[in-house]
């Protein structure tokens, strides 16, 4: 596939920096790179919910009772 895109200059360097150490061409250098890039494993973000003691108990089955609360706040 053919196609016209423009490249940031960092990456532009390391696509340069590939082409000299390896002695090819643009394209297959930005193949190359491309190619990296999704083989690069992923990163999975564990999200992990700290609860805090507020002191407050609130019996959540009742929701009249919580409504209640929430009104004299």
């Amino acid at each position: 596939m053919r196609t016209t895109f423009t490249l940031d200059d960092d990456v532009a360097a390391e696509v340069e920096r590939l082409r000299r150490e390896q002695g090819i061409g643009l394209s297959e250098a930005v193949n190359r790179l491309i190619r990296a890039g999704l083989a690069a494993p992923k990163k999975q973000v564990v999200y992990r919910h700290r609860g805090v003691d507020l002191g407050l108990k609130v019996d959540v089955t009742d929701i009249a009772s919580v409504l209640e609360i929430l009104d004299e706040s």
